[in-house]
């Protein structure tokens, strides 16, 4: 079970590929993002020569009195992943309308994962089509549930 989830990746992108990678954070981030706390609506995923960062997080700290005066809660964070993977997910980034999303957080062990997606956007008639789909498997539910 995800401790946080960007709900909307899956609205505004079509998910192609996904790949894990760890990340690296602080020990009040971690305390935080366990609590639940925190946000991915808005964030992506940048390679940066031989580094994968993921840039528009927010974690809010822990304890607020307890934090450093000068934590910003929006800093890039660097991704934990193998050269190959890196290698990959450069190639995607170049391409053209493929992007870098993180969709969920979660622990895997001891440790916290972020599960990042290669993805395109969807046009508006594509998210159109979604809320179609949504609504009718929606009205079908409830004409069954009365039936």
């Amino acid at each position: 079970m995800p401790l946080i989830q960007n709900k909307k990746a899956y609205f505004n992108y079509e998910i192609l590929e996904k790949h894990e990678a760890g990340i690296e954070l602080l020990g009040f981030e971690v305390k935080s993002l366990k609590k639940g706390q925190g946000s991915l609506e808005g964030a992506h995923i940048t390679v940066r020569g031989k580094e994968v960062f993921i840039i528009g997080m927010q974690i809010p700290p822990y304890q607020v009195a307890n934090t450093p005066n000068d934590y910003n809660p929006l800093r890039n964070r660097r991704l934990l992943l193998t050269k190959k993977e890196i290698e990959t997910l450069s190639k995607v980034e170049g391409q053209r309308r493929l992007t870098l999303v993180p969709i969920s957080v979660y622990n895997k062990g001891r440790k916290l994962k972020v599960e990042v997606a290669v993805a395109r956007g969807k046009k508006k008639f594509d998210k159109r089509e979604t809320i179609k789909k949504r609504d009718t498997e929606r009205e079908i539910k409830r004409s069954l549930k009365y039936e």
